[in-house]
């Protein structure tokens, strides 16, 4: 019997999930809620993470939220703070917030406030994050660090430059960091390819540049041959999902023995062409 489906790792572990108010954030902490750990939601939009904490306490959940701007230092402490106070510990951090400002150079007069806000919520919130979780979790003598990357920081991609630079930043912190913190904390990288609906295409500047318009072409293709699939998880013609996929990983990868750390995942729908 494969003991990660009978065994649960997540009940009653203290779980900071930042860019919680919607998409792989927000599924990840309802679904750790449900396993009975007391999850920490933290967002710009305090209103949505309040609809999400509301709806997790109604189903006999356990969660807080706090308002956080991932660009400012001392909201991240403040939040870090927060988890300490109202439940005694941080055990596992999702860095899942962040921007993909799809922009060509040629654009960089219209997109160049995008790319700093992607650098600063991506690149740096992430850091800040990390950092102001390091010294609870060294003082607990464990803890684990999930960074949401992207295939597109495997390599890079006409109109994404800026993308690719964030999600292949949060990739390689990961990676020096899990050196440096061997036995003391996990670090793991998960690595989505298309993933509908996270809320992603809003902070585009550019709609037609990198993958995302090659992936709206193909869309649009598949919508005019009518495949019936495309969001199909259970299709093996799916082409791409919802947030909801992404967050079973993240648990998954969450869901593990301290002991285990399963530090880089790539997850791709089975009919998914765009990406080497």
């Amino acid at each position: 019997m494969n003991s990660y489906r009978t065994e649960n790792y997540i009940k009653d572990k203290v779980i900071i999930v930042t860019g919680a108010s919607s998409g792989f954030g927000k599924y990840t902490a309802m679904k750790a809620a449900e396993l009975g750990g007391k999850v920490v939601l933290a967002a710009r939009r305090d209103n949505l993470l309040k609809e999400i904490c509301d709806d997790i306490r109604a189903k006999g959940g356990e969660a807080s939220y706090i308002k956080t701007d991932l660009r400012d230092q001392r909201q991240v402490e403040d939040m870090a703070q927060f988890a300490i106070d109202t439940y005694g510990a941080i055990d596992i951090l999702v860095n899942d917030a962040g921007t993909m400002p799809l922009a060509y150079l040629s654009e960089h007069k219209i997109a160049m406030q995008a790319w700093e806000e992607c650098i600063d919520t991506s690149i740096k919130g992430t850091l800040y994050a990390t950092a102001a979780v390091h010294d609870q979790m060294i003082k607990q003598g464990h803890g684990h660090v999930i960074n949401v990357s992207s295939i597109l920081g495997n390599y890079g991609v006409a109109g994404s430059a800026v993308y690719n630079l964030s999600k292949a930043s949060v990739r390689i912190m990961a990676d020096s960091m899990r050196v440096e913190n061997s036995g003391k904390i996990k670090f793991s990288v998960i690595k989505p390819t298309s993933v509908a609906d996270t809320g992603l295409v809003a902070t585009e500047v550019d709609f037609n540049a990198g993958l995302a318009g090659v992936y709206g072409k193909l869309i649009n293709a598949f919508m005019g041959l009518g495949e019936p699939d495309r969001l199909n998880r259970e299709s093996i013609k799916c082409f791409d999902f919802g947030p909801e996929v992404l967050a079973d990983n993240i648990i998954y990868v969450m869901n593990q023995p301290w002991g285990v750390n399963i530090s880089e995942i790539t997850v791709r729908a089975s009919n998914e062409t765009m990406f080497v």
